[in-house]
Formats: structure tokens, C-alpha cells, sequence
């Protein structure tokens, strides 16, 4: 899918492309978003930028160098954005290119960040009427989410918190595949930041020449550090209640076996007794006495009674 952007009355408008021709598309475009597109659509694009689109196996090389950098076709920056599948948050990278009169995207999905930016243009004034500040908008957008997503984990913290250190009947298991999804995410988010970070740093490198989109970028940097300090945090916390949650499975488990360990030795007098009387001897004074067996169940009783107040008084139980 194709969208095609211009700037109308201090506001980003999506174009009808159907009422446009090719060269009246690429003349008021500020901003060309390709999202999945296909080969036709591709095909397209390239002819008319005159430049080739990145394939996605391109946008996935972590290296800086395939990341970041500038060729005749423009500024290049490869940056991942959060976005979530079936429950669980997941990084998806968008291609920017930043050419002299435009900017074009390229994703293969669809991202919360590209629909709310899109939403929000329409509604409200664009501080400065460049493509520039179109890129600048969607890191802004990009941050502001991240910084949503951390506040949610925040939440969903607390609530686990609760459930571990607080509730003596909850499910330590399902605390503990809470904590490792928590810890995913949070994962997931930093990374992002971190790209952030190298992405608003290599565009203020070829920005010098807008003040405004600079002080823009500071602001970002400032935004995004404050984020990673606090995704460092919620990395503590998870570590503390994940040793919590274990060290709780652990003391029951424990509580078991020391369960087993009393029983065994309470049972164990009286299996002796019993076994003892059980034997096939032909002298056992005990077997022709008219009260031998109550004397070897008494004698067994008490055997397994002696233990257990023992240990009651020790504390042990």
C-alpha cells in the first residue's frame, strides 16, 4: 500500500493518488509511506524516484554502516519501532529515506506509531511545513509511545508485586511466566531507545542547518535518556521479584521435603516394632503373651508419638 502525503493549510493531508498524475504526486509529496507494499507498487515507486527501495532482509542488518548512512538517493536511517502480536510486544524496522524535496518510509507493517501520527496531523498544526520535520514528528510520536509501553509494564509490575510479596494463595508459576513477558518487553523497549538514540544522533549530524529540528532532536536525546534510566529500574525490579518468586517456590518445595523427611522418621519406630514381631522366630517370649499384641501396638504408638512431640517442641513442625 501506497500513501502520499502533502502539506495543506499547516496540516499533513493523505492525497488521493487516482486524482493525481506521476509527476504531480512527486511534486507535492512531502512524505511517501510505503507500508508492505507490492512488487507492482514497488516497481512503481522506483521509477518514479529513480532510486532503488531497500528489501527487508537490507533493513534487518544491525550494523551501523547498513543502518545508517548517505548515498546519492538521500539520508538513510533504519530504526526499529515497537509494536505488538498477539499479546506480546515485538520490534518491526522502518526505512527512512530522507531525499531533498521528500520523505519516504518503507514497513512491512502496520505500526501504532505511523496510524496515531497520522491521526493526530490531521487534527493539529505541523510546527514546521518540512519533510524534515515529518521524520522528526514519527521519532517524536515513536518516543512518546515507548515511554506509554514502559508506563503499562509499570502497571503490570505493580499488580505481580502484589501477587508474590502479598498473596499467600497466589500462583507462583504463572507469577513467574508474568515477569518473564514483563522482562521481554522491557527488553524490547530498550532496544528501541537504544536506536533511538543512534538514530536521532546520526540525523543531528546532517541537520545542522535547522535550528529548530535541532533543538527538536535535543529534546528527544533528553526524552530517551530519561526512558533508559528508567527501563534500567523496571530491569531491577523484575530481577528482584523473579529471585522473590524463586526463592517462595523454593521455601515450598522445602516445606515439603521437610514434610516427608518428619513423617519418615515418625513412621520409622513403629515399622521397626512391627517388623521386629514380625519375624518367624521359634523363641519370642512375646507371642504366647495373652497381651502381647495390644503391648506391641501400644509399644508401637508410643514410638511414633515420642518423634512428633519431640520435634513439636524443638519447633521443628
Amino acid at each position: 500500500m501506497l500513501r502520499w502525503f502533502e502539506f495543506s493549510r499547516a496540516r499533513i493531508m493523505e492525497m488521493d493518488a487516482d486524482q493525481f498524475s506521476s509527476d504531480e504526486l512527486l511534486t507535492k509529496a512531502c512524505w511517501i509511506d510505503a507500508q508492505e507494499p507490492e512488487e507492482e507498487e514497488r516497481l512503481q515507486l522506483e521509477q518514479l524516484l529513480r532510486t532503488e527501495l531497500p528489501e527487508s532482509d537490507e533493513v534487518e542488518e544491525i550494523e551501523a554502516s547498513a543502518r545508517y548512512f548517505v548515498d546519492a538517493a538521500g539520508i538513510h536511517v533504519h530504526s526499529l519501532f515497537l509494536t505488538q502480536t498477539e499479546g506480546r510486544q515485538k520490534t518491526a524496522t522502518v526505512a527512512f529515506i530522507l531525499q531533498a524535496n521528500r520523505l519516504i518510509t518503507v514497513r512491512d507493517e502496520e505500526l501504532a506509531d505511523f496510524r496515531l501520527f497520522r491521526m493526530r496531523a490531521r487534527r493539529m498544526p505541523v510546527e514546521e511545513e518540512s519533510h524534515q520535520s515529518v521524520m522528526i514528528s514519527l521519532f517524536e510520536q515513536k518516543v512518546e509511545h515507548l515511554a506509554d509501553a514502559l508506563e503499562d509494564i509499570h502497571t503490570d509490575l505493580e499488580e505481580v508485586s502484589h501477587l508474590v510479596l502479598e498473596d499467600n494463595d497466589a500462583d507462583l508459576e504463572d507469577a513467574i511466566d508474568k515477569l518473564a513477558k514483563l522482562e521481554d518487553s522491557n527488553g524490547k523497549i530498550r532496544l528501541c531507545l537504544m536506536d533511538t538514540q543512534r538514530s536521532i544522533s546520526f540525523l543531528q549530524r546532517h541537520l545542522r542547518q535547522y535550528p529548530e529540528l535541532q533543538q527538536r532532536c535535543w529534546e528527544i536525546m533528553h526524552d530517551v535518556e530519561t526512558l533508559m534510566s528508567h527501563t534500567s529500574f523496571l530491569f531491577d525490579k523484575i530481577n528482584f521479584l523473579m529471585d522473590s518468586t524463586q526463592g517462595f517456590i523454593n521455601i515450598e518445595q522445602n516445606q515439603i521435603i521437610k514434610t516427608f523427611s518428619i513423617a519418615a522418621v515418625v513412621f520409622l519406630p513403629p515399622t521397626m516394632i512391627a517388623s521386629i514381631y514380625g519375624m518367624n522366630f521359634e523363641f519370642m517370649p512375646e507371642l504366647k503373651w495373652f497381651l502381647g499384641y495390644p503391648w506391641a501396638l501400644g509399644l508401637m504408638i508410643l514410638s511414633g508419638i515420642a518423634p512428633y512431640w519431640y520435634f513439636k517442641r524443638k519447633g521443628w513442625l
